[in-house]
């Protein structure tokens, strides 16, 4: 008998986007199929995760219980009361150990599969770490009662490091999900969309400082949102920067929210270096004053916790490039601390226009590179660079003669006919400079270097990515096949 179609559940009024993370999680919620299940939400903090599953319980008539920092046996009581509150009972449930309190779970979905979500779950499993195993005996135990509840256990929590070990080789619950998604912040375009922001150079700034963090826009800024172009300052001054407002103490508490992070000092100098441009281990160990070994363990966490991302240079191997995966942490670092005694005195307009120039080379610049490598992967059409982008990244290419190397801020890989990591293009990235032919030229000389070095180049096309345009020269070789442009219309509307 064919099995009929699951009614979808509709996504709440005032969730923007998250189309796909929904989709997930309702497939999740409505398997018909008897017995537990499990799954695992993680994501960078201020996401929108709780907002999730918390619209997913109430959708579902599912429970919700949102953990806090607290002892096991206060743990257990509160989630007893919890409980007892969602069942109608009006004296609560007192689970002695997890073992009981995962057994009250379980029970909720005994007529009908239920959604159970335990939110903030590194709380609870920090408190006693005994709950991972108390969940994998229960999900794992094959008995008839084991088939007549059929709770959608849902795990979520912002401890990047936590939850990325939960379901590894070592934990008890390896092996046991069926769902382990990951909320991202908004892609560029839908966080330009979500701040009401059409002026794309405008995006580009406010994604610098803001990212797509979705709480962000409601929540720390309380809807005060650049007016345009001209009012980018103005804004800055009265809201980011302003020691009153919650996004101004925000990046500083993200760290200190990161329980793994237990020499702060030394993470935030760590985090410092790659902000103000060292990409490389050498250079943030120089930054640091200490020899580059003793740069690999907060690196290592950093990226663990999600703070940091570390990517591949496409032309030399073992050499990772480094950044900070949030923006608001990078403009934290390279813009507000080297000024923050001027800000927390509310020195703002001038500790703001010093900072311009930083701000513009150490934070926008970078950030600009970052977006034209999403373009890339996320929106460019294969026919744009003659075949199917697969992977967007920096690169550096050594020039022998001239004793000098160069660097590529993109470099697309991809796939044209039968053959796949083809070197489809190299493309250079200014964020305030009219690109002109000697930009063309330098790309034409860097895949010279490359031809040279035995990489074929046959299917490789320049391109120049800009924020503020191309000469009429640069068009014209455009027109002429010889080279991709791609400029901020291209970037925020175009493919």
């Amino acid at each position: 008998m064919a099995r009929r179609p699951r009614r979808p559940v509709p996504k709440p009024d005032g969730m923007f986007d998250r189309n796909v993370e929904w989709s997930e999680l309702t497939a999740f919620a409505g398997n018909p199929q008897p017995g537990p299940s499990l799954g695992v939400v993680s994501g960078r903090r201020r996401q929108g995760k709780s907002f999730l599953l918390d619209s997913l319980a109430e959708a579902t008539g599912g429970f919700y219980f949102q953990a806090l920092e607290a002892s096991r046996s206060e743990s257990l009581a509160m989630l007893g009361r919890a409980v007892a509150d969602y069942a109608g009972r009006s004296v609560p449930d007192r689970p002695g150990n997890w073992a009981e309190a995962v057994d009250l779970l379980f029970d909720l979905g005994r007529e009908t599969p239920t959604v159970v979500v335990l939110d903030e779950f590194p709380y609870l499993a920090r408190a006693d770490d005994s709950l991972p195993s108390a969940l994998q005996a229960a999900i794992g135990t094959r008995t008839p009662r084991h088939l007549t509840r059929s709770p959608r256990l849902l795990l979520c929590g912002s401890a990047l490091s936590f939850m990325g070990g939960l379901l590894s080789g070592t934990s008890p619950l390896c092996g046991r999900a069926g769902l382990n998604l990951v909320v991202q912040s908004l892609p560029y375009r839908q966080a330009a969309a979500f701040w009401g922001i059409g002026d794309p150079r405008l995006a580009v700034l406010t994604h610098a400082v803001v990212g797509g963090t979705p709480a962000y826009r409601n929540e720390f800024v309380a809807g005060d949102t650049p007016e345009g172009f001209a009012d980018f300052d103005a804004w800055m001054c009265r809201s980011v920067l302003n020691p009153a407002s919650a996004i101004y103490g925000e990046a500083p508490f993200l760290l200190a929210a990161e329980s793994e992070l237990r020499d702060r000092s030394l993470y935030h100098s760590v985090l410092a270096a790659v902000a103000q441009g060292n990409e490389t281990s050498g250079g943030i160990a120089n930054y640091l004053g200490r020899p580059r070994t003793d740069a690999a363990l907060p690196l290592t966490v950093l990226r663990n916790c999600g703070l940091i991302a570390v990517e591949d240079d496409v032309f030399r191997r073992n050499r990772p490039r480094y950044r900070v995966a949030e923006p608001l942490i990078a403009f934290h670092h390279a813009v507000v601390r080297p000024e923050q005694a001027a800000f927390d005195r509310r020195r703002t307009s001038a500790a703001w226009a010093r900072s311009q120039d930083t701000f513009l080379s150490k934070v926008v610049g970078p950030h600009f590179e970052h977006l034209c490598r999403e373009w890339v992967l996320d929106h460019a059409d294969p026919a744009t660079f003659g075949g199917m982008p697969v992977r967007a990244a920096a690169g550096t290419v050594a020039d022998p003669e001239a004793r000098t190397s160069h660097e590529v801020d993109v470099v697309v890989h991809g796939a044209v006919g039968q053959d796949t990591g083809v070197l489809l293009s190299v493309g250079e990235v200014t964020w305030g400079r009219l690109m002109d032919l000697p930009d063309l030229a330098r790309l034409h000389h860097i895949l010279g270097l490359l031809t040279a070095r035995g990489i074929d180049t046959v299917h490789a096309l320049p391109a120049c990515y800009s924020g503020v345009g191309f000469t009429p020269a640069l068009r014209a070789a455009e027109g002429r096949g010889e080279v991709v442009l791609v400029d901020l219309e291209r970037v925020y509307g175009g493919e």
